[in-house]
């Protein structure tokens, strides 16, 4: 009886080795894959999470300098942070805050290249056209109009239409084409909601050119009934 068992127990242990000579180097690269794999995503992830928690106190400390109105430091911990986190969300964030910091204190050509990176780097689209919006505002004070343009054409996001014809408007105004700047700012009225505060702004300025849009909402009401 013995002698049946150590006979069966070698004939697995021989089929064994048989499978094992056959596929044995397959299944062992297999698992290393698997395991590097597995490796791999767990130290990627502690990666993102300890450069996103680095760039979150830079991004705290550059939040301070702007409240404290030091446009220099802002500028010096956003240029750390974007040479350092490049790819956070914190680094575009940055870039915002210190453009806004950097124009309140005069320095006009720093707040043009914060804005000038995040339109062109930051992850997120709407973060961009943000920041393109803020970029060609900032153009159309230096007198830098085609460079408006190009900006502004950039723009794709549909969120950003009323404001990105609105932005048009102004540029086709101080390029002395006032018919193509009607029709834009009638664009960005016709965009936004009519409770918005801002669609004043844009009443004004087509009342400027001539055209009388809340007139012409009541006509349009008027008719409909």
């Amino acid at each position: 009886m013995a002698s049946h068992l150590d006979l069966e127990e070698q004939e697995q242990l021989d089929q064994l080795k048989a499978f094992w000579k056959t596929w044995g180097n397959l299944i062992t690269w297999a698992l290393t894959i698997a395991l590097a794999a597995y490796a791999g995503w767990n130290g990627w992830n502690y990666y993102q999470r300890d450069q996103a928690a680095k760039a979150a106190a830079m991004y705290d400390e550059l939040d301070r300098a702007v409240q404290a109105g030091d446009a220099d430091k802002a500028g010096r911990v956003f240029t750390d942070l974007k040479d350092r986190y490049p790819g956070t969300s914190y680094a575009a964030q940055a870039a915002l805050q210190a453009a806004k910091a950097q124009f309140d204190k005069g320095q006009a050509d720093a707040a043009r290249a914060s804005l000038s990176w995040a339109a062109s780097t930051a992850s997120q689209e709407a973060v961009r056209d943000l920041a393109r919006l803020r970029l060609a505002g900032l153009q159309l004070d230096a007198k830098q109009y085609d460079e408006a343009g190009k900006t502004l054409d950039a723009i794709k996001s549909p969120d950003f239409l009323a404001l990105q014809a609105d932005r048009r408007g102004d540029l086709l105004v101080l390029q002395a084409k006032p018919d193509l700047a009607r029709a834009e700012y009638q664009k960005a009225y016709a965009a936004l909601e009519k409770n918005q505060d801002y669609r004043r702004l844009i009443e004004a300025k087509l009342s400027t050119l001539g055209v009388a849009p809340a007139a012409e909402d009541a006509a349009t009401a008027g008719a409909a009934k």
